[in-house]
Parts: C-alpha cells; sequence; structure tokens
C-alpha cells in the first residue's frame, strides 16, 4: 500500500485530534512525529466559524502545535469552490469571520443586494432576520451554497443547530436545496489535497466518523483510517455498506508507524 514516496495526512480534528477542546491523549506525539519527519499534513474541518490562525491558538492552547498553513476548513474549500466557479462574485453570508474572511480573500462582495450566492456557514448566533434575508434572496435567484451539511454541534452546555439544520429551514421555505461543499462532498478532501500539493494515491484520511470523514475520503480515492475517539463505534461502522482501510482506537496508535501504519 505505500507509496514510493511515502504517506501524506489529512486529518479531522474534532475527535482525532481534540475532542471538546481537550487533547486527546497521544495526538501530541502523533503531530510532533509528521512534523519531525517532515511527512506533509493537513487538518480538515467542517466548521467555517474560525480563520485558521484563530483555530491555531485554540489548538495550541490544548497543546497542539499545528501550523496555520497546515489547517483547511469548510469556509476555505467554499471559497476555493466559488472562485472556481464565478470569479469576483457576490454574497450574502450568514455566518462568522472564518467564512467572511475567507471570502474577502478571494475578492467577493459581500451584500446584500441582488448577490450571486446565498452563502450560509456556522454561527453560534443565527439571526431570524438575517435567515429571512437569506430565504427572500434565494427565492429571487440568488444561488444557495452551504458550507456544510452538519445537523448539531457540541458546546458544554449540549447540543446545538448546525449549519444542516439551518440549511433545511431556508430549504423548507424557498423549495431550493443548498449545494453543501464541506465533507463528506469529496470536493473538500480535493481542494485540501491540492493545498496540500499531494495526490489520493498516496495520501490518508484519518477520521472518527463512517458518514463524512470515512466516506469522502473513500470517494476523493484515498485509504482511510477509522479512530474510535469520536463518534463512530466498531458497532456503528459495521452497520455501514463501505469500510475504512484500517480502524484504530486513537492516533496514539499510529505513533511510531506513521511512514506505513498498514505495516506492509
Amino acid at each position: 500500500m505505500k507509496s514510493e514516496s511515502g504517506w501524506n495526512y489529512l486529518m479531522d480534528m474534532d475527535g482525532v485530534l481534540v475532542r471538546e477542546e481537550h487533547l486527546i491523549p497521544g495526538a501530541d506525539t502523533f503531530i510532533a512525529e509528521l512534523r519531525a519527519a517532515g511527512t506533509p499534513f493537513m487538518v480538515l474541518t467542517n466548521n467555517s466559524i474560525y480563520t485558521p490562525r484563530d483555530l491555531r491558538a485554540r489548538l495550541l492552547r490544548t497543546g497542539l502545535d499545528i501550523p496555520e498553513e497546515s489547517i483547511w476548513t469548510s469556509a476555505l474549500a467554499t471559497a476555493k469552490f466559488l472562485d472556481q466557479q464565478r470569479p469576483n462574485g457576490s454574497a450574502y453570508v450568514v455566518g462568522e469571520s472564518g467564512l467572511t474572511t475567507a471570502l474577502h480573500s478571494i475578492g467577493y462582495v459581500l451584500t446584500d443586494r441582488d448577490p450571486d450566492y446565498v452563502v450560509l456557514g456556522e454561527t453560534r448566533t443565527y439571526s431570524f432576520e438575517a435567515i429571512t434575508r437569506a430565504i427572500r434572496l434565494v427565492e429571487n435567484g440568488a444561488r444557495f451554497i452551504a458550507t456544510n451539511p452538519d445537523e448539531k454541534g457540541p458546546s458544554r452546555e449540549g447540543p446545538l443547530p448546525a449549519t444542516g439544520a439551518v440549511a433545511a429551514l431556508i430549504e423548507k421555505a424557498t423549495g431550493r436545496a443548498p449545494y453543501y461543499v464541506g465533507k463528506p462532498n469529496p470536493l473538500m478532501m480535493r481542494s485540501a489535497l491540492r493545498a496540500l500539493g499531494t495526490h489520493s494515491e498516496n495520501t490518508l484520511m484519518i477520521g472518527d466518523r463512517m458518514d463524512t470523514d470515512v466516506r469522502s475520503g473513500l470517494e476523493a480515492g484515498m485509504h482511510t483510517i477509522l479512530v474510535l475517539s469520536g463518534i463512530s463505534t466498531s458497532a456503528t461502522a459495521e452497520l455501514f455498506p463501505y469500510r475504512p482501510t484500517l480502524v484504530r482506537d486513537s492516533v496514539a496508535d499510529l505513533v511510531g508507524h506513521t511512514d506505513d501504519p498498514f505495516g506492509s
């Protein structure tokens, strides 16, 4: 399985490296081993709230030293997609700085007057007024994009409604379904591969969810590793019609084997 140039890594963040802003044991050693070996890697997240700079600072507080350029978000993937589809366009954005910064960086104008797109991302303060405006703009012909389909997200107080849940509300009101850019769309994997400068045949995808991480890695042509430190369990993984290439308890089990985790 190992390519001549060795393995590169894409990996989910939540459930793989951290859990509710706490370090998953062994994740720091795993990342340190990749960096010491000069192994190309990219940390992925469907969360569009934060910029890579914000996420780097948050991860540093957990003990993970991950360069800003090694973090890829659904906001960045969405901006890359829109830049390819309609360069220098305009968008009405429901989201946070991670999304607005990404769109500004590709030259997009953010407006509520006849935008090319309505772009829905993650926010902890969904405004009824903003959602109503999004509905009216979509009804008037704006194309509907959402950063990711996650219906709920974690918090210390319990689950919170996320992008997918609010997108369903707008879809119900307009009859227009959004195009989701983030996982499980393999588009996010391919954009991350391009950002990393690697190819699917010598890149591994590590994730904690069968329905997003493993599926998107598989559909992008990568070998996949499911870690049981997050959402999916051994039992729930068996319910899916596809399988990961490898299952491990956590990334700690990959320490010392990052050059060839399959032992071939």
